[in-house]
């Protein structure tokens, strides 16, 4: 009898939950497409640090301050994390075993969920201080360094944007391939739609709610580093702000410096042959505003998309 009932002890929801946690954790490891987009992502750090060079840039105080990993690592890592994490258990049916398992459908989602987030921090963690590193050798001392973590912070939450649409695709879908037609799809319609809307159009405004870079606009602060990219361009390190959801680490960090300060959008008129016309002052807001708006936008986007993977998740049938 007591053996009988020791055997029946339901194990923990901890426990449960953390086998879970381990199981999709090794999933994404064991991924030879993970070990790539990191190896690709170091490559793109490093070039921040060599094409410098070429420019005779051997100073910016302001680079770690305004490191962020970009819109197209956002997108990669959330993929290579989440396109096979629900999608794929259904491809090779290893979702069955995993359900006769004593756990819910919640309790699989929010642990693999839980993995995603673990495995994109630790690679960021690692991308952030070598990007510290990197910057400190290359560009010199740096200015601020206190701030890297709220960049760090931004570009999670920019991340999750992705995961959470690309976990919805893959729970509507249960096809990987589909899922990453899908996610990559979108980021590259965005991005060329925001592209032309941010050129062409007088009313950028509308840049702000999508993912994705937003509107561009100008800093009202004396600082940062000017920077001669060629005879006729010159770039500030600092006093250029980004609307959308991938700049907010970014616009945290300028706001923790200039908690005051406002942000003015000019339109160009770039279909002229030669260009006479002056910059047009369109609006000028507040970057607190641009930032805590943006944080909500990511919020809404991160919490509609993932509940839509649960709700798929949770409703969908499964065929032994």
């Amino acid at each position: 009898m007591t053996t009988a009932k020791s055997q029946s002890v339901k194990p923990s929801w901890f426990t449960r939950f953390w086998a879970i946690v381990r199981y999709e954790l090794l999933w994404n490891i064991r991924k030879k497409l993970f070990i790539g987009v990191f190896i690709i992502a170091f490559i793109f750090a490093s070039l921040n640090f060599v094409l410098p060079a070429f420019y005779n840039v051997h100073e910016n105080p302001y680079f770690t301050m305004t490191f962020s990993a970009g819109t197209l690592t956002f997108v990669l890592f959330a993929i290579v994390t989440s396109m096979n994490s629900i999608s794929g258990e259904y491809e090779k049916g290893t979702i069955v075993p995993l359900l006769t398992k004593p756990v819910s459908r919640t309790m699989v989602f929010l642990g693999k969920l839980f993995a995603i987030f673990i495995v994109i921090v630790l690679t960021y963690l690692t991308l952030y201080l070598y990007s510290v590193v990197g910057g400190i050798i290359v560009y010199g001392p740096q200015s601020n360094l206190q701030l890297v973590p709220l960049n760090f912070i931004g570009d999670i939450i920019a991340t999750f944007i992705w995961v959470a649409i690309v976990l919805a695709a893959g729970s509507i879908s249960k096809n990987s391939l589909l899922t990453f037609l899908l996610a990559f799809g979108l980021y590259v319609a965005l991005a060329i739609g925001g592209g032309l809307v941010g050129v062409l159009s007088d009313n950028p405004a509308v840049l702000n709610y999508v993912p994705g870079s937003g509107a561009s606009g100008t800093l009202n602060v004396s600082g940062g580093e000017n920077i001669t990219i060629t005879e006729n361009v010159t770039i500030n390190t600092l006093t250029g702000v980004s609307t959308g959801t991938d700049s907010i680490g970014m616009n945290l960090a300028k706001l923790a410096l200039y908690p005051n300060s406002d942000v003015s959008f000019y339109y160009i008129n770039r279909l002229q042959l030669n260009p006479t016309e002056p910059p047009r002052l369109l609006y000028t807001e507040a970057l607190s505003l641009i930032t805590l708006r943006s944080i909500g936008i990511a919020f809404v986007y991160i919490t509609v998309f993932l509940f839509i993977a649960w709700f798929a998740f949770k409703r969908s049938q499964i065929l032994e």
